[in-house]
């Protein structure tokens, strides 16, 4: 005899989807062997170019963590150790010149600093007007950031895709408490 369905609708990943995540896409970055075949100068520049656009991203994303934390101080407690993991990914990337940890989380966000050019949108777009609108708006710019990066894991080196494994399995982790934490 089946279960009834759960009373409670739920929104967002699930934490099984979540556990297969991890160990899918280190399977995938464990797979790449290196460059796709051109001159070796190519795919190395290739490389070169996707570790700065994920170090970009992440720099993006702290910056909206910043929009959402001087909008909505009462969620500040929560997302300062989000925003710091991002900007530690940021780092290890290669990145890390304007997502400092000492930055602070009040600053008002420039609109002239640089964005990828990926399709996300403006860090320094409006911040929603209630906490948990304003964690759906993280929690979605988390989860394209993520989707793109685990998309982006067959074109490079076998190094920068563990790298870009573990940072999107991170993303997937953050949408996970962004969604359902403290639920």
């Amino acid at each position: 005899m089946p279960f009834p369905p759960s009373p409670r609708a739920r929104s967002g990943p699930r934490r099984r989807s979540l556990l297969a995540v991890a160990p899918a896409a280190l399977a995938l970055a464990g797979c790449t062997g290196g460059d796709s075949g051109g001159p070796a100068g190519d795919g190395l520049r290739a490389a070169d170019r996707a570790r700065a656009r994920a170090a970009r991203d992440s720099e993006a994303l702290a910056e909206r963590y910043d929009a959402v934390i001087a909008a909505r101080p009462g969620l500040a407690g929560r997302l300062r150790p989000l925003r710091e993991e991002v900007v530690r990914h940021a780092r290890a990337l290669g990145g890390g010149r304007k997502a400092s940890p000492s930055a602070s989380p009040s600053a008002p966000v420039s609109s002239s600093a640089p964005v990828s050019s990926s399709a996300s949108p403006s860090p320094s777009a409006a911040v929603p007007d209630n906490d948990k609108d304003a964690l759906a708006h993280l929690a979605t710019a988390e989860k394209e950031l993520a989707d793109r990066r685990a998309k982006a894991l067959g074109g490079v080196p076998g190094e920068l895709a563990r790298l870009l494994a573990s940072v999107a399995a991170a993303g997937a982790v953050h949408v996970y408490l962004l969604t359902e934490g403290d639920a």
